[in-house]
């Protein structure tokens, strides 16, 4: 049985230093004298990095060896804007090309998903990009109940004539099968039952995995489902903003865990969080951090194998200031695609690194 994506963007850019804090480093002090993570703040991992205390509800799945952080992950090249660079994460491209399909969709472009009514992954978010192409048939809501009266409302009309013209044609089958796709996933949806554990209400983010939890519970067969947290470009002030974030992210993702677990699912699901980049390694002149280069992102699941995978980048030997990447984000998408979905895609490169973060 291929795996659930939950693809969870921080959006904005997080501050990966202070969320995998290399709390040993004298570096790490001397960069951030005032915005660095006292060492009583961090729960340690290993005898050189540990998480920033407000992540302190993922440790119950760092114990069980469910949670993974794969360190340093960035790409060649690095483009510190923010519509550039998200564009480079959503569509697994190099640096120097632009592409206008998503990684995901990407990764099922020769595995003949079956056509005609349906849905294949699911955006309970405004940026599609990563599930967007020909291959994948994707459904874009931003909250339940206004999908499922949109749902409710769209019915076909008979009478509509495409009046010879193939287009038309075209058009009118294409929107029958949307509204068909739409009237299955909301009949699901309404029979989906309540999640064990209620998600905190603060924020949209508590909402996107309380749709999540059901579209899966529901057993809605998609490949992926995307969710997102924004307020991470912390150029001033960032210690109160980024805490904040952690904490509910921490909290909302540990409270998807519970509840996959108490539905039989945690095996089938693989969270996945990424950012468009990570912050500069020095603390600026405002108490905050700018758009920097490589960072940590999390993979959980009942299928993930828990613990550090790849380097954390030198403190020491920085590149204009950043950090350098030791893990191509392209790696961490081919290993998805084929321990998630039996895809063998490399994404543009010449060798891939499968990364171990997936049981076999």
């Amino acid at each position: 049985m291929a795996r659930i994506l939950l693809l969870v963007e921080l959006k904005g850019g997080n501050d990966g230093l202070n969320t995998v804090v290399p709390y040993a480093d004298a570096h790490y002090r001397q960069l951030r004298p005032a915005l660095g993570v006292a060492r009583e703040r961090v729960l340690q991992l290993d005898e050189r990095v540990g998480l920033h205390e407000k992540l302190e509800p993922l440790m119950e799945s760092w114990k069980a060896r469910d949670f993974a952080i794969v360190q340093g992950v960035g790409y060649p090249g690095p483009n510190r804007s923010h519509f550039r660079s998200i564009e480079i994460w959503d569509t697994a491209s190099s640096s120097t090309q632009t592409l206008s399909e998503g990684w995901v969709a990407r990764a099922f472009e020769h595995a003949g998903r079956p056509k005609g009514p349906g849905v294949d992954s699911i955006v309970i978010d405004t940026n599609s990009l990563p599930v967007m192409g020909p291959d994948l048939r994707t459904i874009v809501m931003q909250d339940a109940e206004n999908f499922l009266r949109q749902a409710q409302a769209m019915k076909d009309n008979p009478l509509v004539s495409d009046g010879g013209n193939p287009a038309l044609r075209h058009l009118l089958a294409v929107r029958r099968e949307v509204n068909a796709a739409a009237a299955g996933l909301r009949d699901k949806l309404r029979a989906a039952p309540a999640p064990a554990q209620e998600y905190a209400q603060e924020g949209p983010l508590g909402r996107e995995l309380d749709l999540a939890t059901r579209i899966i519970t529901a057993q809605v067969p998609v490949v992926a489902v995307k969710i997102a947290l924004g307020g991470f470009d912390t150029h001033a002030n960032q210690a109160p903003t980024h805490e904040r974030l952690l904490g509910l992210l921490a909290n909302g993702l540990a409270t998807f865990r519970r509840n996959m677990v108490a539905a039989g699912r945690w095996d089938d699901v693989l969270v996945l969080t990424y950012s468009e980049f990570g912050r500069r390694a020095k603390q600026n002149a405002s108490g905050g951090t700018d758009h920097g280069t490589a960072a940590p992102h999390f993979v959980m699941g009942g299928k993930v194998t828990g613990g550090l995978h790849g380097s954390y980048p030198s403190l020491a030997d920085l590149q204009d200031g950043d950090l350098r990447h030791s893990v191509d984000f392209r790696d961490v998408y081919s290993t998805i695609a084929r321990g998630c979905w039996g895809q063998p895609v490399s994404f543009g490169q010449r060798q891939v690194q499968t990364l171990g973060f997936i049981a076999a």
